[in-house]
């Protein structure tokens, strides 16, 4: 993308962006681009700078047919971010993901000439806690591991990242925005992945979702849901959460592990409790919670059936949900439908590392289990079905579309590294 631009100097751009607090933020990147009359006008040397707030992610500038990431920085909370995409001459194909890769818009074509105008909310955050009391215990900080320092889902701005064989961006507003919010709370196979080839349902589920309501992905690799709590994740989306929210929680794939001592939880004792925890805790504030089991780990037996990986804490979910009267979206077992009608041949091509994984998932790996989610949603009665894109249509895990019909283009961040746990 090579922008055409009218550039004021940097003098002005700061003086036109001060360092108090401000609801809107609008940019224009395409001299013919319909954009408001205070926008920014922004060329290629605009490179990220904290002091100024805004400008292109310096590892990921724009160069022709390349995916390029734009930053601005805000304050935690949610926006209504509308791109205006297309170019007066060239045609277009862009792909939008917020934050750690969150799909947020899809192959979004645009002739020569043409402009297309999309809006979506992304959740922006920070690892800082509301401050307790001097003698109060707890802590300040959010204890995040090594593989999350530095990333783009705990930093102080909020970024897009602009894929696709052409992406081509003319115009850009971002606005504070009062929209209910769905929390996830849960581990890898949940998380903002941070890199390809790497990717889980989480990033995927605002994609399908209309523009007014905001994705909040707390999930992160390796946890449990006693880490989750004694690393003060679960204090901070609570500390943000208000009524009409959903905390939606899916753990298990660690819970179960024995060789961690600290953070193993029985299936028929320890592990639901902690779950109707995470239940109270979000009925407290008026929020509505949701268990989602965890998938299939994609283990097939001679006869081509998918064995069960999770011993009893599925049933445990499935339990609490009844007794306590939460929705379930029962994932494990649409996965197990899933998997089958792919099949050992082809189920491998939905997960990470060219299939040699068989927990962690790839772009369309975690695309289909997204849609297995929104079925789940569909399907309950919880407000948030009504907040389905109309234009998606209804998914069948028994008649899964295959790789091929599936395109997701691909983010400029790679990485080679397994996750570390589930």
């Amino acid at each position: 993308m090579k922008p055409h631009l009218f550039l004021l100097p940097l003098s002005l751009l700061v003086f036109a962006m001060p360092a108090t607090a401000q609801d809107r933020w609008d940019f224009r990147f395409t001299s013919s681009a319909k954009a408001p009359a205070q926008a920014l006008a922004i060329s290629e040397a605009d490179l990220y700078d904290p002091a100024k707030g805004f400008g292109y992610e310096p590892a990921f500038k724009p160069e022709p047919g390349k995916p390029f990431l734009f930053s601005v920085k805000v304050p935690e909370g949610n926006y209504r971010v509308t791109v205006t995409l297309g170019d007066a001459k060239s045609a277009g194909d862009t792909t939008v993901k917020a934050e750690s890769r969150r799909l947020m818009l899809a192959d979004v074509a645009t002739a020569k000439g043409k402009f297309e105008t999309r809006s979506f909310i992304v959740n922006v955050r920070d690892t800082a806690m509301p401050s307790p009391p001097p003698n109060a215990p707890g802590g300040t900080t959010v204890r995040i591991n090594e593989r999350e320092v530095g990333k783009f889902h705990w930093d102080d701005k909020l970024t897009l990242e602009f894929d696709g064989s052409a992406p081509k961006l003319a115009a850009l507003s971002i606005e504070k925005a009062d929209v209910p919010t769905v929390y996830l709370a849960g581990d890898s196979t949940v998380t903002d992945q941070p890199a390809e080839p790497g990717a889980s349902w989480g990033q995927m589920l605002t994609a399908f979702l209309t523009p007014d309501v905001a994705v909040a992905n707390h999930a992160e690799s390796g946890e449990t849901m006693k880490s989750f709590i004694t690393g003060l994740r679960l204090d901070k989306l609570l500390s943000r959460m208000k009524p009409g929210d959903y905390l939606f929680i899916q753990f298990g794939h660690n819970d179960s592990k024995q060789g961690w001592p600290q953070t193993y939880a029985d299936p028929a004792i320890t592990y639901p409790a902690y779950l109707r925890v995470f239940i109270a805790e979000a009925r407290r504030r008026g929020a509505t919670p949701v268990l989602v089991t965890s998938m299939h780990r994609r283990t097939f037996d001679a006869s081509g059936q998918i064995t069960n990986s999770h011993g009893d804490y599925p049933d445990a979910v499935r339990r609490v949900a009844a007794e306590e009267k939460v929705a379930l979206i029962d994932l494990n077992a649409m996965s197990k439908v899933l998997y089958e009608a792919l099949g050992p041949e082809v189920s491998p091509r939905a997960f990470a590392a060219d299939g040699k994984d068989a927990t962690h998932h790839n772009n369309y790996g975690a695309w289909l289990l997204a849609r297995c989610v929104v079925e789940g949603i569909r399907a309950s009665a919880l407000p948030l079905k009504d907040h389905i894109k109309a234009d998606i249509g209804v998914f069948d895990p028994a008649h899964p579309p295959l790789p091929d019909a599936v395109r997701i283009a691909q983010s400029p961040m790679r990485s080679d590294v397994t996750p570390r746990g589930n």
